[in-house]
């Protein structure tokens, strides 16, 4: 595993600098008539335009899933960097390729796998603390004690090998520099060989004692948010990866952000589980509908939502004869999926006619999420995801999301899996029995229509 901070710990995300243009000196005669006919040679796209070509939210699961196998230690913001480069030649190199700065279909698929796979052994959950009402990661399994109090909480492994501390304190005039100079002395016995002072936060590392420590501060008024890790030495190579992921999603000072607005008319997409028209579809896109239209079969109603899962069944009263979709499957291909949903009218002329579209899986950035990418336009919302095997894998659901690690969280668009037992469960617990039905999901997908005041 690469090793822990030295200057180059976290936040610094350099974008690569563009090459200096050079002028080629002018000759005469012959010479200079063959260059001025030789047709010069494209420029070949950089491991960072090929990154940069990608979805913020796919930048994002990239470094995520880099820092989680200890490639990279940087900020997991999404944003390009010579950094987010060489980890993944690092990566590339680790596991035998040829380092080329830009990951293989194969090679991303592998890393997602051991990202998630690490998230999961670590028990990684992004938590709200009650007592300072920062939102930051826990890594649950590996401190799964804890305890708080009004000025903040302490997790801890079992035998204090490891400790995450999440403290509140009221300052006058706080500043980052006094902050982290308070900070290197307190306890005594610190030996600090890290430190970097910006006037947003401050962030610190080093020995305490017989444990490693890392340190990241903020203020907002004069309220001071400190966040201290400490473990010990024998386990930085399990702790470190978390400490950089820790590190991005610690948010001190949540800002609360009003949902967007609701539009009149909403189009997603349903998928009928059974003849007489019972539908499963996303179920924002049917929150407070005045009315909601299945073309052409009429009106239907939602009989039920599952708010964890973001799940609505709805029933159309008096139909029969639909094309219900087999749900049952045997567990999926996670690497590349389809996705089969109707586009909004305005991206198809108006029509219906069911599109499929091909999509990666991938974990999202601290959750146990999957991200679809790239993400399928509007009304793709309700979408049935098949794997290459054509077996039915879930529902897709667009949602927004925040980068988290940035002060300014930026809404990114992202399209998640709802997996295919999540959604069996939600329609057996409305007494919906979908094992049958059409192994095509073209003939089962449906345009709903919401429409709002």
């Amino acid at each position: 595993m690469r090793s822990m901070p030295t200057a180059t710990l976290m936040f610094v995300a350099a974008i690569i600098s563009a090459q200096a243009q050079t002028t080629t000196p002018s000759t005469t005669g012959t010479k200079q008539k063959q260059a001025a006919t030789t047709p010069a040679r494209p420029a070949l796209q950089s491991p960072a335009d090929t990154a940069n070509a990608m979805g913020q939210g796919e930048r994002l699961a990239i470094q995520s899933d880099l820092a989680w196998v200890g490639q990279y230690n940087g900020a997991i913001s999404g944003d390009v960097s010579e950094r987010m480069v060489e980890a993944i030649k690092e990566y590339q190199k680790a596991g035998g390729g040829k380092p080329t700065g830009v990951l293989n279909p194969k090679e991303r698929s592998v890393l997602a796998e051991t990202g998630r796979r690490r998230r999961e052994n670590a028990g990684w959950k992004i938590v709200t603390d009650a007592p300072t009402g920062a939102q930051l990661g826990i890594p649950t399994k590996l401190v799964p004690q804890q305890t708080s109090d009004a000025n903040g909480t302490k997790w801890s492994s079992p035998t204090g090998t490891i400790q995450v501390l999440l403290t509140r304190r009221k300052e006058a005039n706080p500043a980052t520099a006094k902050l982290a100079e308070r900070e290197k002395k307190e306890p005594a016995g610190r030996t600090v060989d890290y430190t970097v002072v910006k006037p947003e936060f401050f962030v610190l590392s080093g020995l305490q004692g017989l444990k490693k420590f890392y340190v990241r501060g903020t203020f907002k008024g004069d309220e001071v948010r400190i966040l201290t890790i400490l473990y010990d030495q024998a386990t930085e190579n399990t702790v470190e990866p978390v400490v950089i992921a820790m590190s991005s999603a610690f948010n001190p000072f949540p800002v609360a952000t009003a949902p967007p607005p609701r539009k009149t008319v909403e189009y997603g997409t349903g998928v009928v589980v059974t003849e007489d028209g019972a539908i499963v579809t996303d179920r924002q896109i049917t929150d407070e509908c005045l009315a909601i239209t299945i073309p052409p079969f009429g009106n239907a109603d939602r009989v039920a939502e599952d708010k964890e899962h973001d799940l609505a069944l709805l029933h159309i009263y008096g139909a029969r004869g639909l094309t219900p979709l087999s749900v049952a499957s045997d567990p999926a291909d996670k690497a590349s999926v389809e996705l089969i949903g109707i586009s909004d009218p305005q991206n198809q002329a108006g029509g219906r006619a069911a599109t499929t579209l091909k999509a990666a899986m991938t974990p999202v950035a601290g959750g146990s999420d999957l991200a679809l990418s790239p993400s399928p336009g509007a009304g793709f919302s309700g979408a049935a995801v098949r794997d290459d095997r054509g077996k039915f894998t879930g529902i897709a659901l667009l949602k927004s999301a925040s980068v988290r690690g940035s002060s300014n969280a930026a809404p990114v668009a992202q399209a998640v899996l709802v997996p295919a037992d999540t959604v069996r469960e939600f329609l057996k617990a409305n007494g919906v029995n979908a094992a049958g039905g059409s192994a095509d999901p073209k003939a089962a997908v449906v345009r709903v229509i919401c429409v709002r005041k």
